[in-house]
């Protein structure tokens, strides 16, 4: 089983189509309620549903999923059903598996059901329709400027030992890493002793002089006597980012109990967004998972772009107004 204990709970949703072929007169008898076995799509539709809320013990590499909906929709042409599933659940994994499990168990419902009076019936095709969710299908602005020029970052490292050399610093250069491969250019990484003295005139100069889109700190942001970062930064935050400072916190408590001591501080200086992460690896490493790619959008609203309508390519689309669904 893969592991996702790292992966980020967002809404999933996923679509999926089983088609079966029938007689026309199994189509009329179904129609009429007329089967000896009763109304299959009844049936089929409790089928589906208890499928999708234990794929996971039918498919031995899924995970258990906390499913929240699924929807079961019949068409019936002269010679077909067309039956579609809709799965929902806010999770770190999707769930396709869960919406093709149903479709597929209602099929095969209808199919036991109606196999005395239609012997040439066939399940002609289960496939997936459209699935949105996760990291792969988030929409947001390219990690350029408007003139078209790479979107430009800085780290400050806040460490009393690392600045006087007695220790090596590693999480800056895992931001540094990290940002550069997402596309950042870095354009300022240095070490400062965790004091507001120093810490101010570089973060000014990172906003205010380089014009950086992005300014990520490491370190400072406990409660021992010399952690100030976080007192430094709200000197010079204009317009705080409440909801990004939670979301590392909630991510990383749930990973880690003593998160919740952390505080950072995340705002926006100018046209700088600047996102304060404690000092341990891991907690950096907690810290950037929480907040990609979504915090990229922000650089297209920071310049008056709007919000992102819709979350991906593959949304499914609203079915036409005359469409023939059955009534269940």
């Amino acid at each position: 089983m893969r592991d996702v204990s790292h992966k980020v709970s967002t809404l999933r949703e996923a679509v999926a189509k089983a088609v079966l072929r029938v007689s026309p007169g199994t189509i009329e008898q179904i129609r009429t309620n007329t089967l000896p076995k009763g109304n299959p799509l009844s049936v089929a539709k409790v089928a589906a549903i208890q499928a999708a809320k234990n794929t996971s013990s039918i498919i031995p590499y899924c995970h258990p999923i906390p499913v929240e909906f699924v929807g079961v929709e019949f068409h019936l042409d002269e010679d077909s059903i067309e039956i579609e599933t809709t799965v929902k659940a806010v999770y770190k994994t999707g769930v396709e598996m869960e919406a093709l499990t149903a479709a597929s168990v209602a099929a095969l419902t209808i199919y036991d059901m109606a196999k005395m009076v239609d012997e040439l019936m066939q399940i002609e095709s289960v496939t997936l329709i459209s699935k949105k969710g996760g990291k792969s299908d988030f929409v947001h602005a390219p990690l350029e400027a408007a003139s078209g020029r790479k979107l430009k970052a800085a780290v400050l490292v806040m460490s009393d030992t690392a600045a006087k050399k007695k220790s090596e610093d590693s999480s800056g250069k895992l931001i540094v890493d990290f940002l550069t491969e997402a596309g950042f250019e870095i354009v300022e990484y240095s070490v400062h002793p965790d004091d507001e003295s120093a810490i101010v005139p570089a973060v000014r100069r990172c906003c205010d002089d380089l014009q950086v889109n992005l300014l990520i700190t490491t370190g400072g942001t406990g409660i021992s006597p010399r952690d100030n970062t976080p007192e430094a930064l709200n000197r010079l935050i204009e317009r705080e980012l409440p909801g990004v400072a939670e979301a590392i916190r909630k991510y990383g408590q749930e990973r880690n109990m003593f998160a919740m001591l952390s505080r950072g501080v995340a705002g926006v200086r100018h046209k700088t967004i600047i996102i304060s992460l404690p000092g341990a690896m891991t907690a950096v490493e907690d810290g950037l998972t929480a907040i990609f790619p979504a915090i990229t959008h922000a650089f297209a609203m920071i310049e008056g772009g709007g919000h992102a309508h819709g979350h991906g390519e593959n949304s499914h689309n609203d079915k036409s107004a005359n469409s023939k669904h059955s009534p269940i």
